[in-house]
């Protein structure tokens, strides 16, 4: 159950409902973790803009929504992993990938780019550092800009992740993937 009251529209100050008003205006998340960065208004608004940023910036859908599930697998973050497993669908990801990621096994990638974003998530959890050969192939395969944002996005989801573990934000009941206990 989660922790903290999710607070409605109507009973939001104006500066949380300002906040919320651009987030529904956007089409962007006001649920999940945004449940409780709705309490500090501007801390919403910036999450809101650095998730858009890395959104619109170099790596593909299917290369960010492969860092977010090995971040909400890595975290056992049961929210932010229902949220993008569906986000890995729509992208076009095989059932398969996500299964392997769940059970924290490597994935079969045939790209060579989704493959250097699932070790440098994977890797920069698991150690806190990249070692060089994961960081030479890693810029070999994603060029250094790509690298950049690939390590941002694994911190900005580490963000959301830890945010729904702390307050014990749930997915719904009917997850059609959901975290597997390991």
């Amino acid at each position: 159950m989660t922790r903290i009251e999710i607070l409605k529209r109507e009973d939001m100050n104006d500066a949380q409902g300002e906040v919320y008003d651009e987030a529904q205006a956007g089409a962007g998340p006001v649920g999940g973790p945004y449940y409780a960065y709705i309490r500090i208004p501007e801390l919403m608004r910036q999450s809101q803009k650095l998730r858009a940023c890395l959104h619109s910036g170099p790596l593909s859908g299917r290369e960010r929504q492969i860092i977010n599930l090995v971040v909400a697998r890595h975290w056992g973050a049961k929210y932010p992993w229902f949220a993008q497993a569906r986000g890995a669908l729509e992208v076009g990801l095989d059932r398969e990938i996500i299964d392997a990621i769940n059970a924290n096994d490597a994935p079969q990638l045939d790209d060579p780019r989704e493959q250097a974003v699932h070790a440098v998530a994977r890797e920069l959890l698991a150690e806190q550092h990249l070692s060089d050969a994961t960081y030479a192939a890693a810029e070999a395969s994603l060029g250094l800009d790509d690298l950049i944002a690939a390590v941002a996005n694994v911190g900005q989801f580490g963000m959301t992740c830890c945010t729904a573990n702390a307050f014990e934000i749930d997915p719904p009941a009917d997850v059609p993937i959901p975290l597997a206990d390991i």
